[in-house]
């Protein structure tokens, strides 16, 4: 009977499972559970984040700047909501689009996932002010009901940020 010649490894992470894998970077054995996929084999998560730490390029004043513009040009576009009505479905990911590169000329080109994430929520917050003054008119019985106004504010809203973050983080679709 032939025995293994090689000694049992376990997960680095998980010291009670057994493991045949290793990370293509740092060598150490991990489990199936912590074992990421990438372009060239499986990593662990800490050379994952070690990687993606490299990238991340963003400095402290790119947070406010980001918040600052995208927070105004997202509520610049919806004021000009109220006047599109239907052609918001249109225009809407244009102004995603123009936000979203206002943010990247602002900051120049500097990265971070905080940061599109940043750039995202004030997008959205920007473009959340009118629909907000809106429904607390409404509630409070200072205003009419315009439904269709409040749908286009609120699609435009939900266009925006979706675009916003698509653009900066890179995703293709």
């Amino acid at each position: 009977m032939i025995e293994d010649a090689q000694p049992k490894m376990y997960c680095v992470n998980h010291p009670n499972r057994e493991t045949l894998l290793r990370c293509n970077r740092c060598e150490r054995p991990i489990c199936t559970e912590c074992a990421v996929l990438t372009e060239t084999g499986y990593r662990c998560r800490d050379c994952l984040r070690g990687q993606q730490k490299k990238f991340e390029t963003a400095q402290w004043l790119d947070y406010p700047l980001a918040l600052a513009v995208a927070g105004l040009l997202g509520f610049l576009g919806s004021l000009l909501t109220s006047f599109l009505g239907f052609f918001t479905i249109f225009l809407a990911p244009i102004a995603g689009v123009i936000i979203a590169e206002a943010v990247r000329s602002v900051t120049r080109k500097r990265r971070s996932r905080l940061l599109y994430n940043t750039a995202t929520l004030a997008a959205g917050a920007g473009g959340a002010i009118l629909p907000l003054i809106n429904v607390l008119g409404i509630v409070m019985g200072l205003g009419m009901l315009n439904l269709f106004g409040l749908i286009w504010q609120v699609l435009y809203v939900v266009l925006v940020t979706s675009t916003v973050f698509y653009r900066l983080t890179g995703i293709r679709v």
